[in-house]
């Protein structure tokens, strides 16, 4: 990318709103429309962040690190300056088409029965869980023709992630849940790889801006988890989307006091729960009041409701959760 591409493109993402856009916040206002709050490059207990949204560029009293739009992307994704360029160009086209992509993916749900079948099968069956988390279903096939008509290039689709280099699209028998600038697709065949991203990171806590407020929260591995304990009235559940968190997702976790419950896979080889051994410990460190969820062995969230278990119970695990 050109010298004048480069520059064009910090002028069409300010700085300060790629970082509320990742859901930094200031702390407090100084003069000539600075401000101040906590480093999301690094675990910061005091303000140390500065943005002057008029020069587009950062400091950190903190870490001492400092720039622009770019070098934060840099720092916070921890990739190279040709990744950090990719990253912003996606994330500045990306909302209007993945927006269209949902809502065109919403329509083909209950289009086939194949999709509803299958959240039939992983106990998802309430329309308002449906609606609230958007999910959709991709038969493939049909959304590059409808991005087209709607205008968007096939270039734009393939840098997207959403088509294929052979023109095909890429998420094909998938069940889909939009995420923060991606999507997440589950593949109702055994034979495809079950997990689908679009190229970029996974973001956030899912559904963060929601469940930040509560005092407890209970944090979950998978989508499908995330679905099931809301369905079940526990509306303070967010979800990792792995066991293993990013530096963004942890930060939200330690930025305010409350109690954290893991409630993590119980995975006959001991993954989830060694995840959240690690996870507990790191937590604790920082003041966190953390809560280890044992669920019976075999179990995530998901099947414990989907075969035959109910919100008293998982009540009581939360209980009796340490």
């Amino acid at each position: 990318m050109s010298r004048p591409a480069v520059d064009e493109l910090k002028h069409q993402i300010p700085l300060l709103g790629y970082l509320q856009a990742h859901a930094w916040r200031p702390a407090r206002t100084l003069s000539r429309g600075r401000c101040m709050g906590l480093c999301p490059l690094h675990e910061d207990h005091k303000p140390s962040f500065l943005v002057d949204p008029l020069k587009n560029l950062f400091y950190c009293y903190g870490c001492g690190h400092g720039g622009d739009v770019i070098r934060f992307a840099e720092l916070y994704h921890q990739v190279k300056f040709p990744q950090a360029l990719a990253l912003l160009r996606q994330w500045l086209g990306l909302p209007p088409l993945l927006q269209e992509t949902t809502e065109f993916y919403r329509l083909q749900l209950h289009r086939h029965s194949e999709a509803i079948a299958y959240l039939y099968q992983r106990g998802i069956r309430s329309s308002e869980v449906i609606e609230h988390m958007r999910i959709g279903y991709a038969p493939g096939g049909c959304l590059r023709g409808w991005l087209t008509e709607l205008g968007y290039s096939r270039l734009a689709l393939r840098e997207a992630g959403l088509v294929t280099a052979a023109g095909n699209d890429t998420y094909m028998h998938r069940v889909v849940f939009p995420l923060e600038g991606n999507l997440y697709g589950r593949s109702l065949s055994a034979s495809a790889p079950p997990h689908r991203f679009l190229p970029g990171t996974k973001g956030g806590l899912y559904a963060w801006a929601q469940v930040r407020r509560h005092p407890e929260v209970i944090l979950v591995e998978g989508l499908f988890d995330y679905a099931i304990l809301w369905q079940a009235g526990f509306h303070n559940v967010t979800c990792s989307i792995g066991n293993q968190l990013n530096g963004h997702q942890y930060r939200q976790l330690c930025d305010s006091p409350r109690t954290v419950y893991l409630a993590f896979d119980a995975d006959t080889n001991g993954s989830g729960q060694k995840a959240a051994q690690s996870l507990d410990c790191r937590l604790r460190k920082q003041g966190v009041n953390v809560r280890t969820v044992v669920l019976p062995e075999g179990h995530d969230p998901n099947s414990f409701f989907a075969q035959g278990g109910g919100a008293r119970q998982f009540q009581a695990l939360l209980e009796a959760a340490r």
